[in-house]
């Protein structure tokens, strides 16, 4: 796993009109908490994190945070504030990582083989992603920095659910522990046909509909005529006959 380290220095003041002052200056306001220590407030360099947010692996790693003039922490990057209109950070939550002690962790979910699988090479199906991270649930040692789900094998209206990820030792996937009524195994991934494909289906089922429908109407109504047919030779027939019995 790639190492990141970000440069803190504590902060005292609180309060909004510090906050500004403090992203005018290039800081971005920070807080680290969790695990045996106390919440600490920090500022860290708004170049610096953007710069490391750049790199998706940075939202699922340990960080190392040297703070000026004290210890080197580690923790994990918790929530993430940005400003809304404008490309800046506002403020970052991160959470303390203690060894021995579990933590969990959304983590990506990288898609492999999507490219080659039957189902789009061979069927024009289209691959629908259906999760793009992972809530999980392991030790610090353990922390992935992706999980893998393999495509390379799936036809049309193939899907791979939760219960079938492999993942690595030691990581569990937290929507499939505690009781089996607890569980959600949701789907992963699918192969599916394309929307247009699927409306073109769609109107083909229509039409046919309507053929048949149409076919049958026509059906029920020489069927009538007929009928009225036949009553009218019987009409005839005995007319025919009472003619008979007069003379």
């Amino acid at each position: 796993m790639e190492a990141f380290e970000l440069n803190a220095e504590k902060r005292t003041a609180k309060g909004r009109a510090e906050n500004r002052r403090l992203r005018k200056s290039g800081r971005v306001p920070a807080i680290i908490y969790g695990g045996k220590g106390e919440p600490v407030m920090l500022t860290l360099e708004h170049n610096d994190l953007n710069h490391h947010l750049d790199n998706e692996a940075f939202f699922s790693h340990i960080i190392k945070i040297k703070v000026a003039g004290g210890d080197t922490e580690e923790a994990v990057l918790r929530a993430l504030q940005r400003h809304p209109a404008r490309p800046f950070i506002e403020h970052a939550d991160f959470l303390r990582v203690v060894a021995g002690e579990t933590l969990r962790m959304s983590v990506p979910l990288h898609f492999a083989g999507e490219d080659e699988c039957p189902g789009v090479t061979d069927e024009e199906g289209v691959i629908q992603h259906n999760m793009n991270e992972v809530e999980i649930e392991c030790l610090p040692r353990n922390l992935p920095e992706y999980i893998e789900v393999d495509c390379a094998k799936m036809q049309l209206h193939d899907s791979i659910h939760l219960s079938e990820l492999v993942l690595p030792e030691g990581v569990e996937i937290v929507e499939l522990m505690g009781d089996e009524d607890e569980r959600t195994d949701r789907t992963v991934v699918s192969v599916q046909l394309p929307r247009a494909a699927i409306e073109l289906e769609a109107a083909d089922e229509a039409e046919a509909e309507a053929a048949a429908a149409e076919a049958a109407e026509e059906a029920e109504g020489e069927e009538g005529a007929d009928g009225e047919g036949e009553e009218g030779d019987s009409e005839a027939s005995d007319d025919d006959s009472k003619d008979d019995e007069d003379k």
